[in-house]
């Protein structure tokens, strides 16, 4: 039985996000503590990361290391210099890569968030753009590692009041989620997303092996058969799939109903209500069987747009 106070920090969580379709798809809001582990993980995932490039680079080179440092000319200095040039370019393009090309990836989480079971998710409901990952992780460097920096140096006597006003900075953007409802980082705002629990399930066993999605289309409440041909399933793409495999997680029936009525609207069918799930269970089987065939042969739909 869960306390009242943990239903009433639940409650406080819940959300509910709109899709372009006007569907409403109702969420929670990740924890501040699991965004703070996620940041930690992903951060010493990306420290692992030059220090095992690093150790290769050494391996790699070995005896011809010494052998080079025993020739004092030119070129052995514009070698070395080439090495920590490229590790440097290596560094700069992992951490930056590292969160956009993640975050932008089907699953819209980095290694860290995976580990916590959270998620990035556009506001308004859509799919995340390239604009609004790159915008929510640049100002990451302006939260976070200058106001750092400034610390550091004054630490060491180099900044004067610089550490101060550091100081101030990183905890002005340290509390910035706690000043809103919506724990919205700098980055959030700006980017016009917000992070989200994912709740980490096995997709195939889920929905794959269950009602309608397991007999071919035939629904467990009503015994009507649900195929869906060539045109219906053309209309949505890899996004909206995502959308639908989210709700049947759920498994509420707020959700269901609305998410019914927008396919049927879109595909022209009127199957009535009162077996909404067997309906979405099926559509959901036969889309994603259409578009892993389509990747198949080199085709891809990311979305309805597409």
């Amino acid at each position: 039985m869960m306390s009242p106070t943990n239903t009433k920090r639940l409650a406080k969580q819940q959300r509910t996000l709109v899709t372009p379709e006007g569907i409403s798809v109702p969420i929670r809001l990740a924890s501040r503590g699991s965004r703070l582990g996620a940041l930690i993980i992903d951060y010493i995932i990306l420290t692992a990361i030059p220090i095992l490039l690093l150790l290769i680079m050494a391996f790699m080179v070995g005896g011809f290391a010494e052998e080079l440092a025993s020739i004092e000319d030119e070129n052995t200095q514009g070698a070395f210099e080439f090495l920590v040039v490229v590790l440097i370019l290596v560094y700069f393009f992992t951490r930056y890569g590292y969160f956009m090309v993640l975050e932008l990836g089907p699953r819209g989480a980095t290694w860290g968030k995976r580990m916590v079971g959270i998620r990035v998710a556009a506001r308004a409901g859509g799919r995340l753009t390239p604009e609004a990952v790159i915008a929510r992780n640049l100002i990451r460097d302006m939260e976070l590692f200058l106001p750092l920096a400034f610390i550091q140096g004054a630490s060491v006597g180099d900044s004067g009041n610089f550490g101060l006003a550091g100081l101030i900075w990183f905890a002005i953007f340290m509390l910035f989620p706690f000043l809103n409802k919506d724990k919205l980082r700098a980055g959030d705002v700006i980017a016009g997303t917000w992070v989200v629990e994912a709740p980490r399930t096995k997709l195939a066993e889920t929905l794959s092996t269950s009602g309608a999605a397991a007999t071919s289309g035939s629904s467990d409440v009503t015994g009507a058969r649900y195929n869906f041909g060539e045109t219906e399933l053309s209309v949505y793409g890899e996004h909206e799939l995502q959308v639908l495999e989210r709700v049947l997680r759920e498994d509420k029936d707020e959700a269901l109903e609305p998410v019914h009525a927008a396919i049927c609207r879109k595909i022209g069918w009127d199957p009535g209500a009162g077996d909404e799930r067997a309906f979405l269970e099926a559509f959901y089987a036969q889309l994603r069987a259409k578009l892993e065939g389509d990747m198949r042969f080199g085709k891809r739909k990311a979305d309805k747009h597409s």
